[in-house]
């Protein structure tokens, strides 16, 4: 076991959706469905040391296989090797995990419905409400999906019902602060996915009836009490049946109750706090995100804006001045995901919706457009300090309705376009790593005793990754995956450049995949161009660039400046343009498929299909 795995404290660990774990933000496979059947079982005993009997039970039950406790012993065992034994330990014979607090998604989960709970019965509606959609979110799906065993089955049922009891607390308190409206449309698909759950039914009568739509409130109690007798031949519970009689007399206690105002300026309890964690084993840059921290507390600033190509470390990078610079905004921090290189893109009007929730706007008072919606986003981030985390946007357009009116909060953006087109910004070109940067981060990875051994082999593995963090990451994840392989036979894998891309993947990640993002994006001229022009084994000028493109030198110009833009290009010198190395190979590859005739169909089976866009 190589140093880089010795402190537990760098993994995360989930069982509210597929049982995963992540060491350095890195995906590791849990194994066969009967080993994270164990892990899950570990992890939801909070620490506590398990008996090899009880977890035969907890995977098999009354029918263990003859060789059960060979099988736990074996699923164990592996899963030491992936964690570490400082972190899964044998006790008396039993096994116990040891991890930190905050790396498990249900101990996050718990501890923010706790503290919503606590908002709530101190009466602040506003903050329950955040406090209860954060914890609602970390589920990412069906909780221990696929797991198999008793134990299992027993936890998912418990899971499931503990997140109805959140949602209905939620949806409760929605109708507390007065958005019986836009709850309809959630409580309709609800009750249809469990249309025996009364309380649910209840919030839909009373949401339909403050709505104006009282017939409709008390449909749905006479098809809540037909379903009741024909399914399971009782009636509905006596709250139901009372919140029908009171509809019947228009009671006047079940109208809105009055939605609190809140000074969206200042509201004492809404401190947005969003920022993810900081990457465990950021290395280097410390000159940048010295120079980036002080740009941030300086008075002028308003945007900041780091570019680069895929997988160059911008988030990383950005998240770690963030984290920095946390105490120049003690108003608050706002982040968001903006999904620029997927191929729908968060829309900005969605995302001020997001914010002005979390800064303390009521749903009923955020407008529908996008203008008067950035309109109040200024109002509510007037006077106050803070900083609004822009990651991955797509282009100027997009992010200009989310960036703060004042010079006193700043946003801090990161993008692979270079987003000329903002003005006022400061752009933050980010590159490879140097050379004693990337072999530190390199060896955090595998560990330093093997990078120690084969040092020269090392180097060699980060010159083959081009100095490029996430290719980098991904080569330490499949050494330290192996301990069997050496840094020497690895680099000569990477030695080949027609199978550098394909070795740089490790679990569902690949170098492969994040510039093939970009690529996308391309317009057909720029596709065309970006494939061509790698197949020159140097840096090219405009003048060859024309003639390898057969364009005029103007046009072409234009197309190669486009794609520096979009980080798919770097241009060292003026008239001059080059390919990071792994962005020519990956150019190449696509170049030389777009140059191969497809397989002959018979006409009968020959189907149009869509391609990207220059294929």
């Amino acid at each position: 076991m190589s140093g880089a795995r010795s402190d537990f404290s760098e993994y995360r660990f989930s069982v509210l959706g597929p049982v995963r774990v992540w060491h350095n933000g890195i995906y590791l496979p849990a194994g066969s469905p009967q080993q994270r059947s164990l892990l899950a079982a570990l992890l939801l005993r909070d620490g506590r040391t398990a008996t090899a009997g009880e977890l035969i039970d907890a995977m098999w039950g009354d029918e263990p296989p003859s060789q059960a406790l060979a099988a736990v012993r074996t699923y164990a065992s592996r899963l030491r090797k992936k964690l570490g034994p400082e972190v899964l330990v044998t006790e008396s014979g039993g096994y116990g995990l040891r991890i930190q607090d905050g790396s498990l998604d249900l101990t996050v989960a718990q501890q923010l419905a706790a503290e919503a709970e606590k908002a709530r019965i101190g009466g602040d509606r506003v903050a329950a409400r955040v406090l209860l959609n954060r914890s609602l979110g970390v589920w990412d799906g069906e909780a221990l999906a696929a797991v198999p065993g008793p134990y299992a089955e027993a936890q998912r049922t418990l899971l499931e019902e503990w997140r109805l009891q959140l949602l209905e607390v939620r949806l409760d308190i929605e109708l507390e602060l007065g958005d019986h409206a836009r709850t309809v449309a959630e409580l309709t698909a609800l009750t249809s996915a469990y249309p025996l759950r009364e309380r649910l039914r209840e919030l839909l009568m009373l949401a339909l009836y403050r709505s104006g739509r009282q017939s409709e409130a008390l449909a749905v109690y006479a098809d809540t009490r037909r379903l009741l007798a024909e399914e399971l031949g009782v009636d509905p519970r006596p709250e139901l049946k009372l919140l029908q009689e009171r509809i019947l007399q228009a009671d006047a206690d079940l109208t809105t109750p009055e939605s609190p105002r809140h000074d969206l300026r200042y509201s004492a309890h809404i401190l947005p706090a969003q920022l993810p964690a900081t990457v465990p084993d950021f290395t280097g840059r410390a000159a940048l995100v010295a120079e980036m921290g002080a740009r941030l507390a300086a008075t002028d600033r308003h945007v900041m804006v780091v570019t680069g190509m895929a997988g160059i470390g911008k988030t990383a990078l950005a998240l770690r001045v963030a984290h920095a610079a946390r105490d120049h905004f003690p108003d608050g921090q706002l982040y968001v995901d903006l999904r620029g290189t997927d191929p729908r893109p968060l829309d900005p009007a969605y995302v001020l919706g997001e914010f002005l929730r979390a800064l303390g706007a009521p749903t009923a008072d955020i407008p529908e457009n996008v203008e008067s919606r950035a309109a109040l986003y200024r109002s509510a981030l007037s006077g106050r300090r803070v900083l609004v985390f822009l990651d991955n946007a797509r282009d100027a357009a997009q992010i200009q309705p989310l960036l703060p009116g004042t010079a006193v909060s700043t946003a801090l953006v990161t993008s692979r376009a270079r987003l000329v087109d903002l003005a006022g910004a400061r752009l933050v070109d980010l590159g490879p790593m140097p050379t004693d940067e990337a072999l530190e981060f390199f060896s955090r990875t595998v560990g330093r005793e093997r990078v120690a051994a084969e040092r020269a082999q090392a180097l060699e593995v980060v010159r083959f990754c081009g100095f490029h963090p996430l290719a980098m990451r991904i080569a330490g994840s499949c050494l330290a995956s192996r301990g069997t392989w050496t840094v020497s036979g690895f680099a000569t894998r990477l030695a080949d450049e027609h199978r550098r891309l394909k070795e740089l993947s490790v679990g569902g990640l690949t170098v492969r995949a994040a510039f093939e993002r970009s690529y996308h994006q391309l317009e057909a001229p720029q596709a065309r161009a970006f494939r061509l022009l790698s197949l020159a084994d140097t840096d090219i000028t405009v003048d060859a660039a024309a003639d390898l493109l057969d364009l005029p030198r103007e046009e072409t110009e234009d197309l190669l400046e486009s794609l520096v833009d979009t980080a798919l290009l770097e241009s060292p010198a003026p008239g001059r343009y080059r390919y990071h190395e792994l962005v020519r190979l990956y150019a190449r590859t696509i170049a030389e498929r777009a140059a191969s005739p497809a397989p002959a169909q018979p006409a009968s089976i020959r189907t149009p299909v869509s391609t990207p866009a220059g294929e």
